[in-house]
Order: C-alpha cells, then structure tokens, then sequence
C-alpha cells in the first residue's frame, strides 16, 4: 500500500505541475494562486467534512468514502475532462473577465478558464495530506502496536521511496510514446494508471481489512472532538508546540518560494508539455534513489550519532545552502551572463531532490521526534493543528508573499521577484533554524 499511494504521489504531482506550468496561456505564476487560494480553502473545507463523517462512519467506510472520490476523479478526468478541455472551458467569460483585469492579471483567469486543470492541481494536491497522512498512516497506526511500528515503519518509508524511483522512469517512458501534439493521449495513460493504483490501493485496503484487522479484538477509543478553534489555541498556548509549527511553516516558506522559480525556468528550457513531463520523471526517479539511500545508510545513523538538534538543523543548513546556489546563479546569469538556462534548470533539480530527500531523511523524524516530550492532549490536539493548519500556511504563506510581490511590482512573471524574495527565505530558514534551537534548550527530555 505505501508503494503504490507514493507510486501515485509522484504521477500526481509531475503531472499536475507539468498541466499548469507548460499549458496554453498558463504558467507557474498559476501555483501560488491555486494553493494560495484554491487548495488552500479546500483544505479546510475537507477537515471540517472529514471530521464530521469520522464521528458517523467505522474506520473502514471512512476511508472509502473519502478514496473514492480520487477514483472517480481520476478516471473522469483523463478521458472526458481533459479531452474535451477546449469545449469545456468558459472562454467567453474568461476572455470578458481579462479584458476587466487586463493581461497582466491573466494568469489569475487561466485558473477559471481551465478550471478542469485548476481542479486536477486540487486533487493531485490533496492526496498527500489525505490519502498518505490521513487514510494510509491512519490506518498503520490503528493496526499496529508500538512494538511492531518500530519493527516495520522503516520497510513501509522504504516502499514509499521504491515507488517514488518505479514512477520516474514510467514518467518519462509514457511521456515519449505519443508526440507533442497528441499530449491528451499521454494524460489518458497516465490518469488510467493512476486510476488503476488507486483501485488497487483499495483492493489491498479490503484485503488487509478483511483477513488482519477483523480477525483481531477490536478495542474501542475514546473520541476526542477536536476544533480547529481549539487546535490553533494550543499551538499559540505551548510554546514548544509554536516551534514546531514554526519548523513546519518555515520548511514550506522557503522550500516553495525557490520551487516556483524553478518551475518558471523550466518552462523556458522545456515549453513543451511531454518534455517538461520526461524531465519531472528524471527528477522523481534521483528523489526516490537518494531518499531511500539516506533512510538506509545516512538518516538513523546522523540521529545516534549527533543528537536530535544536530540532525534537525541539517534540513535548514543543506536547503538553504541550495537555496544561494540557485539563487547566485539566477542572480549572475541575468547581470553578467554567467549562468546559463541549463545550469539554472540543473541546479534547481539538486535543490528540488534534496529538498525532498532531506524532508524524508530527516525533517520528518526529527519534527515527529520533538512531539514525544509533550503532555498526551497537547500532542494529540495540538498535533492535528501543526499537521493541518501550520503546513498548508507554510506553502499558502510563500503563495501569498509571491502573489503581493507581483502585484506590486505589476509584473505576470513570477522570475522577476526573484531578488524579491530572498529575504522572506533568509528569514523563513532562520525562524526555522530558531525553532529548533529553543526546542533543543528547553526539552532535556528529547531523544538523543
């Protein structure tokens, strides 16, 4: 299972990126507008659905009602939606609204023109915090005990990295059998696939359900009600639980603000849509490889080694360090030529894969790690407003910096605040940096 919901993951999301930075009159000027706002609201609307229907349905029913969409979703949109694009889209209004706005704004209209892509960005985004964190964690965490979680949650992130590295080549492999001009063809592929896994997710959700789970006494919990209300209060009240939402904040802050440049650039270097998709594929394929690298070889053994501040600060130091590179070299090839589209689309690749490997490796240990010293209600409900609020305004907050910045400087070129933004990263790292010091300080109690 943990295969196949990262397997998805990765298709996901490279296909996503590729619809909205490479499709007509688009751009990845789009992504801040869709998670700034769209994602964003949609993201509390499902918690607010998802809490209400965990009060009335069994485990088991909760997590078909909520996959299911994603399998009708996915298979709708591969072959009807997106083939049929051109004679779903409102171009009338569309055009009306820009003609309003002027074109400066119409990347802001692109996400109603093609609000069926708008849409795929939502879902393709909401499946790693529902489907992975909420549906697949959930689930491990309800059938296994503490013993056996220590026992066999390294082989479950293994699978996930395996299913990381067997996308990359499928990516890149689906995205050359047809040519340009035939790109529905290649979304129709990959959305069957898609579809497929999902099914098969829910087939071994049912297995596993049916010959595990019932088989074993089932033993009833407490229902802890918990309101958004309440979960924000206990982060402002604690805080230790501040910094670790402060942790969470600046991972997103400085991590998505380098992405979307680099996602521009790539649009330069690969315009076309099958190209830029090939690529994507290459970059999950070298994510996967060297996560799963540094879960085996590097991660466990920097945490006995060094401690647990020691190996949080890595995260911050090595993004931050691929942060200047990107930066330096966007910066000298536009005053002095130095740095060519190739090397910006290069150095933007190390970043992107080590941010994500480094995320795997050790940001998300060392964030659960910091957690254990904790009271049990302030863990539990403090918990689900870090997991839910603290990382979506992490990437919503670089959204919104992005979108006020070019609004003031009255540009629809995402690259030209780039010398912009690099202050909101210095400062995202080092608030980030902080966090883990005061958290080092003040919690003897956390695990060496």
């Amino acid at each position: 299972m943990k295969l196949l919901v990262s397997f998805n993951y990765t298709i996901l999301h490279s296909t996503k990126d590729t619809l909205i930075v490479t499709g007509k009159g688009s751009g990845a000027e789009v992504i801040p507008l869709l998670k700034g706002g769209v994602v964003l609201i949609a993201a509390f609307l499902f918690m607010l659905i998802y809490s209400r229907l965990s009060n009335s349905l069994t485990p088991s029913k909760l997590f078909y009602t909520t996959i299911t969409p994603f399998l009708i979703f996915f298979a709708l949109y591969g072959f009807f939606l997106y083939p049929n694009r051109e004679w779903l889209s409102p171009h009338s209004s569309a055009d009306l609204i820009t003609s309003y706005l002027g074109e400066s704004r119409a990347h802001w209209v692109v996400i109603w023109r093609y609000w069926m892509d708008s849409l795929f960005f939502l879902m393709a985004e909401l499946w790693g915090g529902v489907v992975i964190a909420l549906l697949f964690w959930g689930f491990a965490n309800r059938i296994n005990t503490l013993t056996e979680a220590g026992r066999f949650y390294p082989l479950l992130s293994a699978g996930g990295h395996l299913g990381v590295i067997a996308s990359g080549p499928l990516l890149w492999k689906v995205a050359h059998w047809y040519p340009a001009d035939q790109f529905a063809s290649t979304i129709q592929v990959t959305m069957g696939i898609a579809t497929a896994v999902t099914l098969l997710i829910i087939l071994s959700y049912w297995w596993i359900d049916r010959n595990e789970v019932s088989a074993a006494p089932e033993t009833k919990k407490e229902k802890n009600s918990l309101s958004l209300h309440d979960g924000l209060f206990q982060v402002l009240k604690s805080p230790s639980l501040a910094a670790i939402a402060l942790m969470v904040i600046g991972y997103g802050l400085s991590v998505n603000m380098v992405e979307v440049l680099w996602k521009a650039t790539l649009k330069q270097y690969y315009p076309l849509s099958k190209d830029y998709q090939a690529f994507m594929g290459i970059v999950s394929f070298a994510t996967g490889l060297v996560s799963l690298f540094l879960a085996l070889f590097v991660g466990g053994n920097i945490l006995r080694k060094w401690g647990w501040q020691l190996s949080a600060q890595l995260t911050p130091l090595i993004l931050g360090l691929a942060s200047v590179a990107f930066l330096a070299a966007y910066f000298f090839g536009s005053f002095f030529g130095v740095a060519s589209l190739a090397t910006l689309v290069t150095i933007g690749a190390i970043h992107n894969v080590a941010c994500k490997s480094m995320k795997y490796c050790l940001f998300d240990p060392t964030k659960e790690m910091a957690y254990i010293p904790l009271s049990e209600d302030i863990k539990v409900k403090g918990k689900a407003a870090v997991d839910v609020v603290a990382s979506r305004f992490g990437k919503s907050g670089s959204s919104w910096i992005q979108i006020g910045l070019m609004e003031a400087l009255g540009t629809s070129s995402v690259l030209i605040t780039a010398p912009y933004l690099t202050p909101f990263i210095l400062i995202a790292l080092i608030a980030w940096s902080s966090s883990i010091l005061y958290l080092g300080k003040s919690r003897t109690q956390l695990p060496a």
